[in-house]
């Protein structure tokens, strides 16, 4: 059992994860240890310090959540639709994501917080691009959900029920891809500092400009 995935699904949910991995890694090390693929630690850490009376801190946190969201908006604007499905938009939503991703290191560079909003704009829009695609979630910047779908095929397969398999291949490829992600952003920060983030942005747009170009070949007819 299991949904039908297209090749272009598993190399696009897998390299933007890959490069999600690899901004979380960047912006953990380079901004205050702080997550900014996603917010469930942000708003944990924004309850803290507003508890604490750290205004800035605060404003910080604040300000990252709400670029996700925002970039999660920019998202909806240019895709229209949480349904992954070839022939949307992707691409210019990817293309942002990288000069947003771009703009983050020369914030970064000057060393103003506001790089870590631009990234965390960049990861709201990209996680929004899409939900779901025949009934698998596609989350490319946080794995809670994929752990989640993991440990429930597992609990299905020590009961001997039906496994979606593609659905839980996805879930591993997700994760995995993040993983490395996570590991080469490490190292790449060790070498470059918050300058990485230019491998990720570079990747995006790589992703964005293969889209386009898979999308006109299915339309031509000449790739399945």
């Amino acid at each position: 059992m299991g949904v039908h995935l297209p090749r272009w699904v598993w190399v696009g949910a897998g390299a933007l994860a890959c490069i999600a991995g690899m901004v979380n890694a960047v912006g953990f090390l380079g901004f205050e240890h702080q997550a900014i693929t996603h917010l469930t630690g942000t708003t944990t850490q924004l309850g803290a310090a507003i508890a604490h009376g750290d205004v800035r801190a605060s404003l910080q946190l604040a300000g990252v959540a709400l670029a996700f969201l925002l970039g999660a908006a920019a998202s909806g604007m240019i895709v229209q639709d949480a349904t992954l499905r070839l022939g949307r938009r992707y691409g210019i939503a990817l293309s942002l994501e990288s000069v947003l991703l771009f703009t983050a290191v020369a914030a970064f560079r000057q060393h103003q917080a506001f790089g870590a909003f631009l990234a965390a704009g960049a990861c709201g829009l990209q996680n929004a691009m899409a939900t779901t695609y025949s009934g698998a979630v596609v989350r490319t910047t946080h794995l809670s959900g994929m752990f989640t779908d993991l440990g429930i095929g597992l609990g299905h397969a020590v009961r001997g029920l039906p496994l979606q398999k593609r659905r839980l291949m996805l879930c591993g490829l997700i994760v995995g891809m993040f993983f490395i992600g996570g590991l080469a952003g490490a190292l790449l920060f060790g070498r470059w500092g918050t300058d990485a983030l230019v491998v990720p942005a570079s990747l995006t747009g790589v992703v964005g400009v293969g889209y386009a170009v898979y999308r006109h070949a299915i339309i031509a007819g000449t790739v399945e």
